[in-house]
């Protein structure tokens, strides 16, 4: 069955955005993946659909109606819908290639996306929704959110990709960060491609690569590089037996 996502917003028209550009687009387009958009507008109240409310306890901002968005989930989710339920917030838990590579292997993903101050803690707890972010810093939405996790989900759905074999060499997919491209001009300003990627020695390129990532990873990302296993030592070759 392929991958499917439901997406509850304020903005509709935000969508599919970047989803039905490039490698998403063209998934979508051969229904690798399914793409859901409810507007949580329509079940709001009275005449002009009012989905927020001022804060309990006072303070800044609007805050979504937990009796609206709980009953734009319920009317958009059947009863048996399996799929996890996630609420794209600035306080969850970040979101990583990890839980792409989850989630892609599953039947889909619920997106709700919120807007304002925030979303009735209420409805969060009564509906199971487990937040999930994309970084440490605010948006104005969780629909641009929303869209870089599916991306990063959708690119790993078996066929969406070409080449299989090389997104398991991309940054995070092993814990370390990617080692740097080279390609033609072999000469390019002054710069020239490091001499070991045109020896045609796979091993050492491949030695030369991993090298590479677990530097940059211990320069740029020390929290990640401390989770890097020590090399083992390399075998001393044994000298020939005299005789």
């Amino acid at each position: 069955m392929a991958f499917r996502a439901l997406v509850l917003t304020l903005m509709p028209d935000m969508f599919p955005g970047t989803l039905g550009q490039s490698l998403a687009g063209d998934a979508l387009g051969r229904g690798l993946w399914s793409l859901d958009i409810k507007d949580i507008r329509d079940h709001g109240i009275g005449r002009h659909r009012a989905v927020d409310d001022t804060p309990a306890g006072g303070g800044p901002g609007m805050v979504i109606r937990a009796d609206v968005l709980a009953a734009a989930l319920d009317a958009a989710i059947p009863v048996e819908d399996a799929r996890p339920r996630y609420l794209m917030s600035p306080r969850g838990r970040v979101f990583d290639q990890a839980m792409a590579r989850e989630l892609a292997a599953g039947p889909g993903a619920i997106l709700v996306c919120g807007r304002f101050e925030g979303i009735d803690e209420r409805v969060i707890e009564a509906r199971g929704l487990q937040e999930v972010s994309i970084g440490d810093y605010v948006l104005s939405g969780g629909e641009l959110a929303a869209q870089v996790m599916l991306d990063a989900i959708i690119r790993l759905i078996p066929g969406v990709m070409g080449g299989q074999a090389s997104d398991l060499e991309e940054s995070h997919e092993q814990g370390l960060l990617e080692y740097p491209h080279y390609t033609r001009p072999r000469e390019w300003e002054g710069r020239e491609i490091p001499e070991i990627l045109t020896s045609g020695n796979h091993a050492a390129i491949a030695e030369w690569r991993r090298d590479r990532s677990e530097a940059l990873t211990r320069a740029r990302r020390p929290d990640l590089a401390a989770k890097i296993p020590p090399k083992a030592p390399k075998k001393r070759k044994k000298p020939p037996a005299e005789g």
